[in-house]
């Protein structure tokens, strides 16, 4: 996600049992649960990845000595990294790094935290490395280095035939979640536009979840939502026709996994990353979560646009 450390630009959107229950009674008060975004189960995960032994030797020693790579996670934020009904964490991001860390001969020990806790305990030394859908950003750069590995923008969703788009938004209810630069960054500049042209202003409507973000315009509490463009995408995905993409992606940016700075566990993820990528298992995992059009070629390290 684009912005400051705290700036996390979506969140994902959850489809535990538990919010499909209960999560639409507890936003609008009167109506159904049948009103909130279906469920449809995630997909089945990926294979693991075999050890490549000439990566797996590039491991700093005090991590390859665990066997195991201390991984910190925000959740939800599907279809990147959420809970199924088993309370498993799954996800796009999950499959990933699972490949990742089998490729590098270790096991993925995931812990959950704040978003906004994962890189202070990167450079504390709890977590080995972030995994959270973090934009490489310049700012970040400062505390942490990052290893890319996906292309994602921002992408706005509306109820199905309503006619507004991020270009005409001057005076609707805008949903996101909290602290993402949607809300820091996105929605008050185009707000700034619509009052400097003498129009209404855009009210954006921040949710603590991005699931209670989407659940708002799924019940006619906002005129549409504005979040990373893989959630848009699986947020449409999930509510059955009730919502659709409104415009298109735009300011794509790279997610990267952020490590402690100047660590050499950057350049061993980096080429774990780019052997998936060369044998087409990248693509794989890519395709069973329906994100190909966020697929890069090449990983880097602190490949940051702005």
């Amino acid at each position: 996600m684009l912005g400051g450390i705290q700036d996390r630009r979506t969140k994902l959107w959850r489809i535990a049992a538990v919010f499909a229950a209960t999560g639409a009674m507890a936003l609008s008060g009167c109506s159904s649960s049948s009103e909130a975004p279906s469920e449809e189960g995630s997909p089945t995960a990926a294979a693991p990845a075999e050890k490549v032994d000439e990566i797996a030797n590039t491991v700093p020693e005090a991590i390859k000595s665990t066997g195991t790579l201390v991984i910190g996670v925000n959740i939800p934020y599907a279809p990147n990294e959420f809970k199924d009904e088993s309370g498993e964490i799954v996800g796009f991001d999950v499959d990933l790094m699972n490949a990742v860390a089998g490729t590098l001969g270790l096991t993925p020990d995931y812990r959950e935290a704040d978003f906004a806790k994962i890189i202070p305990s990167i450079q504390g030394g709890t977590f080995n490395v972030g995994m959270s859908s973090f934009t490489d950003s310049k700012e970040r750069e400062e505390q942490v280095d990052f290893v890319t590995y996906f292309s994602a923008g921002t992408l706005w969703a509306k109820p199905a035939g309503a006619d507004i788009d991020p270009e005409n938004a001057c005076g609707k209810k805008v949903a996101v979640q909290a602290t993402t630069v949607q809300e820091t960054d996105e929605l008050p500049a185009r707000s700034k536009k619509c009052t400097d042209e003498g129009k209404p202003a855009i009210e954006i409507v921040a949710f603590d979840s991005q699931d209670a973000a989407t659940n708002a315009v799924v019940l006619g509490q906002a005129d549409a939502m504005s979040a990373d463009s893989p959630v848009t995408l699986y947020a449409i995905k999930q509510t059955n026709g009730k919502l659709e993409e409104a415009g298109e992606t735009f300011d794509s940016a790279p997610y990267g996994w952020p490590v402690a700075k100047g660590s050499p566990l950057a350049q061993s993820l980096l080429q774990a990353l780019q052997h998936l990528i060369d044998t087409g298992k990248y693509k794989e995992i890519a395709a069973n979560w329906g994100l190909e059009d966020g697929m890069i070629d090449k990983p880097v390290i602190n490949g940051a646009i702005s």
